[in-house]
């Protein structure tokens, strides 16, 4: 077989859909409805352009960054995406060993086909929980202690999936998690599998099991049963944004579920500077959708965000080349975002200003008469 010089992260989506059933591709792959959303989460980010400033001493780079008080080598961090056995065997524990390697943090999934003791036996890494509220809040519960005893060092709550969105490929494929796999972290309480169904498997699981009566008061009660950081994931509003931080967030993520929820909302990136600006400084904003460029990066921090998160390029990395094509992905996009600073004249992130990038919706820059 010729072996196939991988230059960029997008290139992996192919190898991925050539590699894997397609039950399983569609399932990462697919977007809610129309898929408006899906493609607008890329689209968005080549509408913003670049305001280099030239001449300035690039020959050092800094890339470190804190989060929530972990010193970690870039803000480019792994989002949580749910049964990555499904990718490759090693599902979870390569993506886990890969961020690790890379200095960065992962995220897992509620629904990950490894359990968090699992994960944290592969070794030192900084590593959040990703949470779905059930309706048994015992469940919830045990979750987060478990989480919290594997070492997991913050919560990142998923707010916008009270029911799942209509994701047409599922229901064509009547997805279900394949039988050699169980949702690990649920296998002991009986909720570990997902039955047959005429539509998509999943759909009905969420239907049985997620609380739609989540609400605000659901935020403050998960700080009564832990003491770790929440992350609100899932705002795109400057009023949801301001209502995290009144509820004690430790910090938002601005997502739309990978455009896998409600279809026709904006891209990420479209919404990330209405959120900081309701955030108002109070807690650092992080955002997941769409990224796939060291541009789109910076892009994002030019806009306020902390850091950034990723999801499908590490399933479709996995999928390609296992923990190898993770770590290859965190380093092509840490290659990437260190020569977009470079050319545009930034030596570390705090240098990245709103002057750096233009937007559709930026005001006309008043020029000087000479």
């Amino acid at each position: 077989m010729v072996e196939i010089t991988v230059t960029n992260v997008e290139e992996y989506q192919a190898i991925a859909k050539e590699k894997l059933p397609k039950t399983v591709y569609d399932y990462y792959a697919s977007g809610a409805e129309d898929q408006w959303t899906l493609a607008e989460n890329r689209n968005a980010f080549s509408r913003i352009l670049f305001r280099p400033r030239v001449l300035i001493d690039v020959s050092k780079i800094d890339l470190t960054t804190t989060v929530l008080g972990f010193k970690i080598s870039m803000p480019i961090m792994i989002a949580p995406t749910a049964m990555q056995k499904m990718a490759h065997p090693d599902g979870e524990y390569a993506t886990a060993r890969a961020a690790s390697a890379a200095g960065t943090i992962m995220t897992l999934s509620s629904w990950a086909t490894s359990s968090v003791e699992e994960v944290a036996s592969t070794g030192p890494g900084i590593r959040f929980f990703q949470l779905y509220v059930y309706k048994d809040r015992n469940v919830v519960a045990q979750l987060v202690r478990r989480a919290e005893r594997a070492g997991f060092k913050a919560i990142a709550l998923t707010v916008d999936t009270p029911r799942l969105g209509r994701r047409e490929a599922d229901i064509k494929n009547r997805f279900t998690l394949p039988s050699h796999l169980t949702l690990k972290n649920f296998e002991g309480l009986d909720l570990g599998s997902m039955s047959k169904a005429e539509d998509s498997g999943l759909a009905n699981y969420v239907a049985g099991q997620i609380d739609r009566s989540l609400s605000w008061k659901d935020v403050k009660w998960l700080q009564t049963i832990t003491s770790l950081p929440i992350l609100v994931k899932g705002v795109i509003t400057a009023e949801d944004a301001r209502i995290s931080v009144e509820m004690g967030a430790a910090g938002i993520i601005v997502s739309n579920h990978g455009a896998r929820q409600l279809d026709y909302v904006p891209a990420t990136i479209s919404a990330l500077e209405e959120v900081v600006k309701g955030a108002a400084g109070r807690v650092p904003v992080f955002i997941d959708g769409g990224i796939r460029r060291g541009t789109d990066v910076f892009k994002a921090l030019a806009l306020g965000a902390s850091g950034i998160f990723i999801g499908r390029p590490v399933v479709f990395a996995l999928a390609s080349e296992g923990e190898a094509g993770v770590r290859k992905v965190l380093q092509m996009l840490r290659d990437e975002f260190e020569l977009t600073m470079a050319l545009s004249g930034c030596r570390n992130l705090s240098e990245i200003t709103r002057s750096h990038i233009k937007t559709d919706w930026d005001p006309p820059i008043a020029t000087a008469r000479l």
